[in-house]
């Protein structure tokens, strides 16, 4: 599938919006993706799912961890057209955790998954939890890479079905802010 083909499937499903949005991050921005709008089809998850897991397959591992919420089934239809199993990190008084019985070998090799990279922190704080664990992090990938290819993921192999370079905003700084336009907060961090 071409960059174009995967970007009409997350606007069939209305997964790519328009607005103001606070980031997870804490960044605002005029777009959002909602990727739960594409993966809650299980025949769309499980194309995009594997023709990442094609893309990362060479990168030979026998894990595939996300962070919660938005990674889970992402890393799970990876892992499941890899063959391998999928785990998954939870923020645990802010810091990302293996709970629920999770182990890693010594050295074993993980790749790390995402829904959507913007600054790409969910990553690096899965990779750290997975170091800490014993397990060796050999590369990450995402549906959607929204930072342009530019979030640093620690310098290793990544992988994006879609590039999109969507404009951040501090929220100092924030022309939507300043204009009135009312934000909302999508992401997995909302807060009530």
């Amino acid at each position: 599938m071409t960059e174009n083909e995967l970007l009409d499937i997350f606007r069939k499903h209305s997964a790519l919006l328009e607005g103001h949005f606070i980031l997870s991050s804490g960044l605002h921005s005029d777009r959002y993706v909602q990727c739960a709008q594409v993966l809650q089809h299980p025949e769309v998850a499980e194309q995009l799912c594997e023709a990442l897991a094609m893309q990362l397959r060479q990168l030979k591992s026998s894990v595939v961890a996300a962070p919660a919420l938005g990674g889970v089934l992402v890393a799970y239809e990876v892992a499941r057209a890899l063959g391998v199993r999928a785990i998954f990190t939870e923020r645990l008084d802010g810091a990302m955790t293996l709970r629920r019985g999770f182990k890693l070998e010594p050295g074993e090799p993980t790749l790390v998954v995402e829904d959507v990279i913007t600054t790409g922190l969910s990553t690096r704080e899965t990779i750290q939890c997975i170091e800490q664990a014993g397990g060796k992090v050999v590369g990450a990938g995402s549906l959607i890479d929204r930072s342009g290819g530019t979030a640093d993921l620690t310098g290793l192999p990544k992988v994006s079905l879609v590039n999109l370079k969507i404009q951040n905003y501090n929220p100092a700084e924030c022309p939507l802010c300043k204009a009135g336009i009312p934000a909302i907060k999508p992401g997995s961090r909302a807060k009530k």
